[in-house]
């Protein structure tokens, strides 16, 4: 064994990984309700439609309102962050979410409804954005991206337990328009279990410490230091320390003109590719199929009940997905399985859209698909979702949280979120639209071109973190 090796084995001695994994796994929280608060929605299309009279272009923004706030808090989240501390962005992100789900289902009006959406909007985008950098910041390189992967396990878990207790409660009360307890409708108690976990939330944030990274960051090098060292042991917390300090160069205040090269001027170049793994994200029309599942489903002939049944077997095989992503992640790295990914994603979209584009349309005017169509939609649906997350679901979430600098993190991550909650409010508000005019089969095509062009975009420019510490990060 090498004398290098022999001390970073030394280093490693002194690091507290029951404690890291348990920090880690109070962020994911942040990213579960991001995943429950993205994907109640989807059982509740039909109730919001009946309760608020709205027309398809209306259903879509009241759908799509929370992406707006989303937009919002993933930018002034990063900036925040900066400022503040990931915990303390993340302690409010838990108060908006508690908030959000009890004002969702109370709401007597669309715009009552679209306000409490964007407050929850404002926490999701917080969550999804500092939730990844807090594990980031806190993790070791050797195994940061498992670590960060269960932040997307934790998504979609929040995803997968919002469609079955929307199954539930739909079937209890019949349908999402009838009334359950206390003579509510159900799609209103589907926003109130919420409620649980985002107390949940608000309550472990306050026992875990805030990012060493960040208290270095704004000089506060004793805390850091008492961080780093419970985290990693006190000599691993000297050198980390040190090497934090020298990352950062200046110490002056973060300013979103740091995302300029001091050298050209320009936008430096990692900000473009978070950008570019951001929007491409959101261009597959991923959360077409979270969003819109229960419509989609029920547009090609299926009942209510089995869209909703569908949408926890997809939930299911997202988890499945994501699982496969911890084990590979830090073993073949981030590049691999996103262009792997893209590809899948791209042959699976292809013959949904070949399913779509085959059907005709009943007597009712809706489409219909013979048995052996429906079932390759049904089929290529989930095949796609299986890919989707265990590649850009996780990956991109991955690598926004790791790929910036130190000293641009905060800037690096409010534009890449802003820009992948903005690619989603377009592909979210514009479905809708879409479906009523060039039909299923259009929509998906152009999803199906955006997954291929998000393979060259990987081949061409993406670059590789795999087992490099944040200090290592180039801009």
């Amino acid at each position: 064994m090498s004398h290098e090796a022999l001390a970073d084995d030394e280093l490693d001695a002194g690091e507290n990984t029951r404690l890291i994994v348990r920090v880690s796994c109070v962020a994911t929280i942040g990213g579960f309700l991001f995943g429950f608060d993205s994907g109640v929605i989807n059982g509740t299309v039909d109730g919001l439609r009946a309760a608020f009279n709205s027309d398809s272009v209306g259903t879509g923004f009241n759908v799509a309102s929370m992406l707006l706030g989303c937009a919002f808090g993933a930018f002034f989240a990063g900036r925040l962050a900066d400022l503040y501390g990931r915990r303390s962005v993340l302690i409010v992100a838990a108060v908006c979410f508690l908030v959000s789900a009890w004002g969702s289902g109370i709401a007597d009006s669309s715009l009552e409804f679209i306000v409490y959406r964007i407050i929850g909007g404002l926490a999701v985008g917080a969550a999804s954005v500092i939730s990844p950098a807090y594990i980031s910041e806190v993790a070791s390189a050797r195994y940061r991206g498992r670590l960060a992967t269960v932040q997307q396990i934790a998504i979609i878990g929040g995803l997968f337990l919002a469609f079955l207790s929307n199954y539930l409660l739909a079937n209890l009360a019949g349908a999402s328009t009838q009334a359950l307890w206390g003579g509510l409708a159900a799609w209103r108690w589907m926003f109130w279990v919420e409620i649980l976990p985002a107390t949940l939330f608000l309550v472990t944030l306050l026992f875990i410490p805030e990012s060493p990274r960040f208290l270095a960051f704004r000089r506060r090098d004793a805390d850091a230091m008492r961080v780093l060292t419970r985290l990693y042991g006190a000599r691993a917390a000297a050198i980390k320390l040190g090497e934090i300090q020298a990352s950062l160069g200046d110490h002056r205040q973060p300013r979103l003109s740091d995302l300029r090269s001091d050298t050209t001027g320009r936008v430096r170049s990692i900000v473009w590719v978070g950008i570019g793994l951001a929007t491409f994200q959101q261009l597959v029309g991923i959360n077409v199929v979270f969003y819109y599942g229960a419509v989609l489903w029920q547009a090609v002939g299926f009942s209510e009940s089995d869209a909703l049944l569908i949408n926890v077997l997809s939930g299911a095989l997202s988890i499945g997905a994501c699982l496969v992503t911890v084990l590979l992640i830090d073993r073949i790295g981030r590049r691999p399985l996103l262009w792997f990914g893209s590809a899948g994603m791209a042959v699976s979209l292809a013959l949904v859209t070949l399913a779509f584009a085959s059907a005709s349309v009943d007597a009712s005017g809706r489409l219909a698909l013979s048995d052996a169509m429906g079932t390759l939609a049904l089929v290529a649906a989930n095949v796609y979702v299986v890919f989707f997350n265990m590649s850009w679901g996780p990956v991109m979430w991955v690598m926004l949280g790791e790929m910036f600098p130190n000293r641009i993190r905060g800037s690096g991550l409010a534009v890449a979120g802003a820009a992948q909650w903005t690619s989603n409010f377009a592909i979210t508000m514009t479905f809708p639209i879409l479906l009523a005019s060039i039909g299923l089969a259009g929509a998906y095509g152009l999803y199906t071109l955006a997954a291929i062009a998000s393979v060259v975009f990987v081949l061409k420019y993406v670059h590789e973190t795999r087992g490099k510490e944040l200090e290592q990060m180039q801009g």
